[in-house]
């Protein structure tokens, strides 16, 4: 059935408890409001630390929200564009968009004015739905994007060339539209991250989404009775698909406005959440405030939180035996994914495997997996090779652009573009990103396992292994490394440390800096690449 069939279902069944929570931490204390006084005030105020919608007024907006499209002329199979920061309003649009029959295209709120319009055309959107912290980059482009879609405006104050999204969503029937909509229809289209130019267009149907769905709860034994906090951006599958476990058990879900150590923790505590997904940064920042004693477990009541997961990018396996360390009773999961698979979970640990930690998993529900070699054959056990997956989450194409889709899909195998290789025990490790691999003096170094090799140090809060150029090498391994607050590292500790890694692995130049990360919690490696490859071409070649 279609992704949309989950929402109704829960409006029935569950109409009078809270679906959403949205709690906006950056509001100060006394200008805070309480649910019943936010009722009294506008509804697009801002000035409101938490807000919720049950299921029923949650499935009410969606209705509003697709029959608003409806009388706009808006068709089944149009697009329909979402630019907003995580909020309340967030989810009722996306699924009134697909109630309409229409298709969301989620925009990263990074982009900018020349992002956002290569998006919106690259995506043939006709609707563009945007919040008022993205007022200067529309803009810039908003007389040309005037004349060829509908803008609507979300929040206060509309600005004169867009329309007021409130106005027309209240005066807009209740009623859920008699649009058919069917398995195979096409449902979504997410943007690649965009590391190597600007992002492609995944097109997904609604089997994908509901695959997310169905797959998530069965990975995490999500049931009615539990609670997800959600903090990573809605316009990225990963935070989405995670949600959709909510969605198909009728259970609550708690959006946070925040990531900082203190914020989750109050959240968790407040709210009573029982799952938290994690990226690594946001970890590593609770592992150090604890260490250093600006949190303090027993401030809080986390007894119900029972899951902690992480995913989007290698996790140090430290990280995870630290974690546990402070939280002895907590399940854990690692969850690997591409926006081209929707989302996480197409491969997974297993909350039974912490074992296993440092692995990203065997194959989720319903999936496939295989390793193979440049000529695409199999490779054997323990051999490096190509992740492939396969299953009823893999995209349709990327949109319009058949040469892209023909060299990522191949007899309905994905090509992950990620190096893993495979234990005795079935277990996949991911080696590096294809692209990412260091090929230094005729070897291949696999920056991950640098990485996660200097994780292990106590002192080093995060790191990142780039190649940089060499006149003999090629490309020798670099080192950005950010030291934990309050400590102090040299370049000779970093060296003595790498000692117990094989010689050609070693960093051969240490940077001490911040590890940049994009919205998601992957290393920005383009970026440091940016960065530091004209400054830093190595002239002491013979270090070792």
């Amino acid at each position: 059935m279609p992704i949309t069939d989950l929402l109704e279902r829960n409006s029935k069944l569950y109409g009078e408890e809270v679906a959403l929570v949205e709690i906006n931490p950056e509001i100060r204390e006394e200008q805070r409001v309480t649910w019943k006084e936010y009722e009294l005030i506008q509804p697009t105020s801002t000035a409101y630390y938490r807000r919720q919608i049950t299921w029923s007024v949650f499935d009410e907006k969606a209705n509003r929200v697709a029959n608003m499209l409806i009388e706009r002329g808006i068709k089944k199979g149009q697009k329909c564009a979402i630019l907003l920061m995580n909020c309340l309003e967030w989810l009722p649009i996306y699924f009134g968009i697909l109630k309409a029959g229409a298709i969301a295209v989620p925009l990263n709120f990074r982009f900018d004015s020349e992002e956002i319009d290569y998006c919106l055309k690259a995506s043939d959107s006709d609707v563009l739905f945007y919040g008022p912290e993205f007022i200067g980059r529309i803009e810039d482009i908003a007389q040309k994007l005037k004349k060829e879609m509908l803008l609507l405006f979300v929040g206060d104050q509309c600005p004169s060339y867009a329309d007021d999204y409130y106005r027309f969503a209240s005066n807009a029937s209740s009623v859920a539209p008699r649009i058919l909509i069917e398995d195979k229809d096409d449902a979504a289209i997410y943007f690649s991250s965009g590391t190597t130019g600007f992002p492609k267009a995944i097109l997904h149907i609604h089997t994908a989404l509901m695959q997310s769905a169905k797959m998530e709860a069965m990975h995490h034994e999500t049931t009615h009775a539990d609670n997800f906090l959600c903090i990573p951006p809605l316009y990225h599958t990963g935070a989405k698909m995670h949600w959709f476990g909510s969605l198909y058990t009728g259970s609550r879900a708690v959006l946070l406005k925040g990531n900082s150590p203190e914020a989750i923790f109050r959240a968790v505590s407040e709210e009573r959440c029982t799952i938290v997904w994690l990226l690594v940064p946001w970890a590593q920042d609770i592992l150090a405030a604890l260490d250093s004693g600006k949190l303090r477990l027993e401030d809080y009541h986390l007894a119900q939180w029972r899951l902690m997961h992480i995913g989007a990018q290698p996790i140090p396996p430290s990280l995870v035996r630290h974690w546990l360390e402070y939280f002895p009773h907590h399940k854990y999961d690692t969850n690997y994914g591409l926006s081209e698979s929707t989302g996480p979970g197409c491969v997974h640990l297993g909350m039974e495997n912490v074992h296993k930690v440092g692995a990203i998993g065997i194959p989720g529900y319903g999936w496939k997996t295989k390793i193979v070699d440049e000529e695409g054959n199999i490779v054997k056990q323990g051999e490096i090779g190509e992740l492939c997956v396969k299953g009823p989450g893999v995209m349709v194409e990327y949109y319009k652009n058949p040469e892209a889709t023909a060299e990522i899909l191949k007899d309905g195998w994905l090509f992950t573009g990620d190096m893993a290789r495979q234990d005795e025990d079935g277990f996949i490790f991911l080696v590096d990103r294809k692209k990412d691999v260091i090929i230094s003096g005729g070897e291949n170094l696999y920056p991950v396992q640098i990485e996660s090799f200097l994780m292990k140090n106590n002192k080093i809060h995060d790191a990142a292994v780039i190649g940089l150029r060499d006149q003999r090498l090629g490309e020798i391994a670099a080192a950005i490394i950010q030291v934990k607050e309050g400590m102090t590292l040299t370049e000779e500790e970093v060296d003595e440390f790498c000692v117990d890694l094989p010689r050609y692995k070693r960093p051969r130049k240490i940077i001490f800096a911040n590890v940049i990360r994009n919205a998601t919690g992957k290393i920005d490696k383009p970026k440091l690449r940016e960065i530091y490859a004209g400054s830093h071409i190595v002239e002491d070649q013979n270090k070792s």
